[in-house]
């Protein structure tokens, strides 16, 4: 269909949102337009390649756009992804999802359409593709590669929880946001003096609520990688706000954190297409919890609790710094393999390094919070020793 240069090269953002996307989309097709390829931006992640209609007169505008250098320089430097972006994985398509064109094909209540995606690639004239997510949209990348296309991924995640590397685009901005915002609602938290729960991302690790308390932000953080008792959480709290001489306290609870006798809190049993279930809530049954658990460490007296959870609001805006020069870097280090004809790779940040790792790491394994290691069970805080020789992060790699 397309007039290809030195070939084409796909590029999608998948899954949710954060800052440094358009940074990575936009390294990605000014080098690869340098280079002699024609750069096609998929719109809604693997969604638009799910909805491609195969004519040649057909509108697919709302599926695919052809990047150029103006395009991508305008949007370069803002949040978000300007490619927009879903949560469609095209091997378990939702009867109801399928495209209008392909629904007397498909009527199953899920459907895999992966044949018609390596047709629409096809159809594109796609050579390469760059996907940039985390690892339910890097695990469709993972098929697509099985099925023997030429894939090269970039991790992005606020959880930064994508195995095989120390970093995701987008995990800098979301550390720096909770710091920020959780140094504004101090004031509250002070003048009623109260104790404050703010909920963070984070569905199975807990480095969004490690890295802020660690720098300060707050007095403890749970995270779902350990199950805490909420009374002794309880009493720390209690501890903590009287040893304080503005009388508050600060936790930061990841949305994926259980306590003894407890599971995961869902907003709702509906699950999206990679399985999961919307997780919210933790936040406000904790809360509750403390206030009733609070007068047996403040001598019978019950102490009222502040409750927020940040969600969208850690995720939105500009890039930081960082998240505006490592997208920079893993967009050209995906040039770099396509251009030495290697694919099946992630790029990646290890040990504090670029490099690139196999694809297939992704569905391979997890990435969690090392808690022997970094999280003080005790006390519910990050351990503050032996960083000697770690990374920017300290907890994110494997040394």
């Amino acid at each position: 269909m397309m007039d290809k240069k030195k070939g084409v090269i796909g590029i999608l953002t998948g899954g949710g949102d954060v800052p440094g996307l358009n940074p990575a989309i936009r390294a990605v097709t000014i080098r690869a337009l340098r280079e002699g390829y024609q750069v096609i931006g998929i719109r809604r992640g693997w969604g638009g390649l799910v909805d491609v209609i195969r004519e040649k007169d057909a509108d697919n505008s709302n599926n695919f756009q052809i990047l150029s250098e103006e395009i991508v320089n305008r949007a370069g430097r803002t949040g978000g992804t300007f490619l927009h972006t879903s949560r469609t994985n095209p091997g378990k398509v939702r009867k109801a999802d399928v495209p209008e064109h392909l629904q007397g094909k498909y009527a199953e209540e899920r459907n895999d359409l992966t044949a018609e995606v390596l047709k629409n690639l096809d159809f594109l004239g796609i050579d390469y593709m760059i996907p940039i997510g985390g690892d339910d949209t890097l695990s469709y990348g993972v098929r697509l590669y099985k099925e023997g296309f030429k894939v090269v991924a970039i991790p992005k995640t606020m959880d930064n929880d994508v195995p095989g590397t120390d970093y995701c685009i987008g995990f800098s901005t979301c550390v720096t946001r909770t710091i920020s915002l959780t140094n504004s609602l101090r004031t509250i938290a002070g003048s009623h003096e109260r104790p404050m729960i703010l909920e963070v991302f984070g569905r199975y690790a807990g480095f969004t609520a490690m890295l802020p308390t660690m720098a300060g932000a707050a007095n403890r953080c749970v995270i779902p990688e350990y199950k805490f008792n909420i009374d002794h959480l309880t009493e720390l709290l209690i501890k903590d706000r009287n040893a304080n001489p503005s009388h508050y306290s600060v936790l930061l609870i990841s949305e994926g954190a259980m306590y003894e006798g407890g599971e995961m809190v869902f907003k709702d049993r509906s699950t999206d297409a990679y399985g999961h279930a919307k997780l919210g809530g933790i936040g406000d049954l904790v809360s509750e919890r403390i206030k009733e658990l609070s007068p047996n460490h403040s001598n019978g007296k019950t102490v009222d609790v502040i409750n927020q959870k940040l969600g969208y609001m850690v995720r939105g805006g500009d890039p930081d710094a960082i998240d505006s020069i490592v997208p920079m870097a893993f967009g050209n280090l995906a040039l770099d393999l396509v251009l030495g004809g290697i694919h099946g790779r992630l790029v990646v940040l290890k040990n504090g390094r670029y490099d690139n790792m196999p694809l297939d790491i992704v569905t391979s394994t997890k990435k969690l919070v090392d808690v022997s290691r970094f999280y003080d069970t005790d006390r519910y805080r990050p351990k503050y020793e032996n960083f000697e020789m770690k990374p920017l992060f300290i907890m994110t790699s494997e040394l």
